[in-house]
């Protein structure tokens, strides 16, 4: 096979391998067997040319073929179907065995005629008669069918009645169009034309080559009966005989025709839209919305006053916060890094249904707007796959087990919790200093005893200032405090609404973006794979 022919069909594999799944059975099924076929043809006598005259019922094929056969080998018959097996004549090869081939294009009937006597047929060339294409015997047309995918050089024998037969042209001429290389029209009986009328003939048929896109397809006028133009297409089978190119000319030609339809199958030649996903915005947010990020984060605002409140509030009622459940445990969720032995499982609320809904809706969205204009083939299959990847009960519980991974709020309290705790404890001490020494004043007076002269601050006593103070400040202290704390605490569920996002987010392009985002570029992938394989020459 020839470096291009190599390289076309490595390219096909290529893309049929990169759009596995995703391309349509059919298109996929018709291009292996197009592979399957070069291996098995190019390894059988790869040096022999099959030559296949084809044509409808009545065309002449038998007559020519015994022409250019130089042999009577065809019985032309009278009833119709005619040619009902294919039938070879063989100038082998000195050193190729042609059996095994013609075993394989499922040809009997084999004959090895002399030269003729006017021009020498090369060895290295098979000649086939082929059953009409349009033969009321299915099993006649099926064996004609099957043999117009296997030979080498095509030769359509069209007569002056049917070579513009729509049949022929809609379901050969046009599908087989990219083998225009290895295709020849010889209209028989030019002796039934008058030859006024002649030229008019030839060009009308290359008329309807050229709107078949065979572009400029050799067209012969021949007759079987008188000889004419028969020692031209025999010169052209033997020229190809001698070329030795066609096998790999018809190899070429139907990896390049089966790389068109892959391409096609992809949407065709080019991109078909802005290369990358859409925005994960709108995606991510649903998420969010469905994994309850708005349920945990005014937890973590909640739990963050909770902490500060009982670190930094008035110490004789301070042990009151503490009976307060913790927002984030009544979830499942704990303060600081994620614990490894967790079960990874949190108690938020199941999302209402329409949340859900919501939700998938979104990733559909997101789907249908990354995969626009592709291939109904390829947007099927994303959405199947995104069907496993991304369900709702996957979903759901990849959402959750990212909530609960989540860092929410630090284990250590901010060191001005400390400073204000340190410092509450203080005013608490002189308060209960006061309290002590107004105590010990009172009793003192109560027993008559005479007092110590008491310090004073200002117009208060010190006890009296020590004991109201204290309360008072540790009180103002506390209101003070929990302003700041609430203040904090927003700026921490903000912190913790982020990171949540964040790992949303990642659920997201795990489940969501990334097989869109692997669909896309396998698509691109097949696609100019397959471009590469139909454009080679």
């Amino acid at each position: 096979m020839s470096t291009t022919a190599v390289q076309a069909a490595e390219e096909l594999a290529t893309a049929l391998e990169a759009g596995e799944g995703r391309l349509p059975a059919d298109v996929v099924a018709d291009a292996r067997g197009v592979l399957d076929r070069g291996r098995e043809r190019l390894g059988l006598a790869a040096g022999t040319t099959v030559v296949a005259l084809a044509g409808a019922t009545g065309s002449g094929k038998s007559s020519l073929f015994n022409a250019v056969a130089g042999a009577e080998l065809a019985t032309p018959g009278t009833l119709r179907p005619t040619t009902a097996h294919a039938l070879a004549a063989v100038w082998p090869g000195p050193d190729e065995d042609v059996d095994p081939l013609l075993d394989w294009l499922g040809v009997d009937v084999r004959h090895t005629p002399p030269a003729p006597p006017a021009r020498a047929v090369p060895t290295g060339l098979v000649l086939l008669d082929l059953p009409d294409h349009d033969s009321v015997v299915a099993e006649h047309r099926a064996v004609a069918e099957r043999l117009y995918e296997r030979v080498d050089l095509l030769v359509w024998v069209l007569d002056p009645q049917k070579y513009a037969d729509g049949v022929l042209h809609e379901r050969y001429l046009r599908p087989l169009a990219p083998l225009a290389g290895v295709m020849v029209l010889a209209l028989n009986h030019a002796d039934r034309v008058p030859a006024q009328d002649r030229a008019a003939w030839l060009d009308d048929a290359r008329r309807l080559a050229a709107d078949d896109g065979l572009g400029r397809v050799p067209v012969l006028a021949v007759s079987a009966r008188t000889g004419e133009g028969v020692d031209e297409l025999r010169d052209r089978l033997v020229d190809a005989a001698r070329r030795r190119e066609a096998a790999v000319a018809r190899v070429h030609g139907d990896v390049r025709s089966a790389a068109e339809r892959v391409l096609a199958a992809c949407g065709g030649p080019g991109p078909k839209r802005a290369a990358g996903p859409p925005p994960e915005g709108s995606l991510v947010s649903a998420l969010e919305a469905a994994a309850g990020v708005p349920v945990v984060v005014d937890a973590v605002r909640r739990s963050a006053v909770r902490q500060a409140g009982s670190v930094t509030g008035w110490p004789p009622v301070r042990w009151l916060a503490r009976w307060r459940p913790d927002p984030l445990r009544r979830l499942h969720l704990r303060v600081g890094l994620p614990d490894a032995t967790a079960t990874g499982r949190t108690s938020l609320p199941a999302a209402a249904p329409v949340v859900r809904a919501a939700a998938s809706t979104a990733v559909r969205t997101w789907s249908d707007e990354a995969t626009a204009g592709l291939p109904d083939s390829w947007v099927l299959s994303t959405r199947s796959a995104l069907a496993t990847t991304a369900g709702p009960d996957r979903l759901a519980d990849a959402l959750d087990s990212a909530v609960a991974d989540t860092p929410l709020l630090p284990e250590r309290p901010a060191p001005w919790w400390r400073a204000v705790g340190v410092l509450q404890w203080l005013l608490l001490a002189a308060a209960v200093a006061g309290l002590v020494w107004l105590g010990a004043l009172a009793v003192m007076a109560y027993l008559q005893l005479p007092a110590p002269e008491t310090p004073r601050w200002g117009p208060l006593p010190v006890p009296t200032a020590l004991a109201v103070g204290g309360v008072l400040a540790g009180l103002l202290l506390a209101l003070l405090a929990g302003v700041l704390a609430r203040l904090g605490a927003r700026r921490r569920a903000a912190r913790a609404r982020r990171r949540l996002r964040e790992a949303v987010a990642g659920v997201a392009r795990t489940l969501v973006v990334e097989p869109v985002r692997a669909d896309l570029e396998r698509l691109a992938a097949c696609r100019a794979a397959a471009q590469r394989a139909a454009s080679t020459r």
